[in-house]
């Protein structure tokens, strides 16, 4: 396997940390790692030579112009959460003005980080995520990616849509959704008495790290799809709850549909902020995609593929 020269964006973030560290411990890759702050890495950028820190944000892009010319793959990962300036600049045109810097006589490959809330159920762009206010960083993701299609480097960008992502514990930095497992947790005595008609899909950046090694060594060829949905088999929110209850040792004994009404009146109880898109996301249910992948996918061991085992790495204890 050819050793490549790879500028990676956003190592200090949930997802970058796994990528970092599997392409770090797993491969003899030459890596070149943007991060802002250098002391909050958790993995041993030390422990091979090949590993170039470089302390930085994507506002300041442009010094690396000189070092961008000569990477055969990139890896971009970084994102902003918002507000609406801030994610615009680094998730539209900071990300624009690294792609731009690259040669396209060098580069063989653009990993993309997109989000799969910018997808409806077909894989198609959802006219609603460019619309809505209040959620920056989905906006500014589907605006990023209508930019990018009109890229000269398009036909090089390996596009990934991750799907609800959990990960990180000790070592590595956590996601939104796992920062909150534990909150969640709390709610499944009461969860367990209600169904509803809903499903997603989910993976660990274990997971998704390991589908980033596949394309790092084996792009998509000419002609084949450059875009994937990241994500395990479709879950059902009635599967879910039961997973839980047996997760946590807790039975069932008749379920409630969980209807409209009772939603609202969950809302008002608790006080729940909701806005454009938690309203859009109340009524649309089925956050689910076409053809979705995950490590086995591409003939590679899928290190979480239940609920269950994504609950066991985050340190969440099962009960008996």
């Amino acid at each position: 396997m050819n050793r490549k020269r790879i500028f990676m964006t956003g190592a200090g973030g949930c997802i970058g940390h796994y990528i970092a560290d599997a392409l770090i411990r797993e491969t003899d890759h030459e890596l070149f790692l943007l991060l802002r702050d250098p002391g909050k890495l958790r993995f041993d950028y030390q422990m091979r030579p090949g590993i170039k820190i470089l302390q930085g944000d994507m506002r300041s892009i442009a010094q690396y112009s000189d070092l961008l010319k000569e990477m055969d793959t990139a890896i971009l990962t970084a994102t902003s959460w918002g507000g609406e300036q801030e994610a615009y600049e680094i998730n539209v045109q900071r990300t624009e003005e690294l792609i731009d810097l690259l040669d396209p006589a060098v580069c063989e490959q653009i990993i993309y980080f997109s989000t799969a809330s910018i997808l409806d159920q077909q894989n198609q762009p959802l006219a609603v995520a460019g619309q809505v206010q209040g959620q920056d960083y989905i906006r500014s993701k589907y605006l990023g990616f209508q930019k990018l299609q009109q890229s000269p480097m398009f036909a090089k960008m390996t596009v990934l849509f991750p799907t609800i992502v959990f990960g990180g514990n000790e070592r590595f930095p956590k996601s939104p959704l796992t920062a909150g497992l534990g909150d969640v947790m709390r709610w499944v005595p009461l969860a367990r008495f209600f169904k509803a008609d809903a499903s997603f899909h989910f993976i660990h950046g274990r997971d998704i790290a390991e589908v980033v090694r596949h394309f790092v060594d084996v792009p998509p060829a000419p002609g084949e799809s450059r875009q994937f949905v990241l994500g395990n088999d479709r879950l059902t929110v009635e599967a879910l709850v039961g997973e839980l209850a047996a997760y946590f040792g807790q039975r069932i004994y008749f379920q409630v549909p969980l209807t409209q009404a009772w939603v609202n009146f969950f809302i008002k109880v608790f006080r729940i902020q909701i806005g454009e898109w938690e309203r859009f996301a109340i009524n649309h249910r089925h956050f689910t995609h076409q053809n979705v992948v995950n490590p086995a996918s591409f003939g590679r061991q899928t290190f979480y593929p239940t609920l269950s085992s994504v609950l066991q790495v985050c340190g969440i204890a099962p009960k008996r």
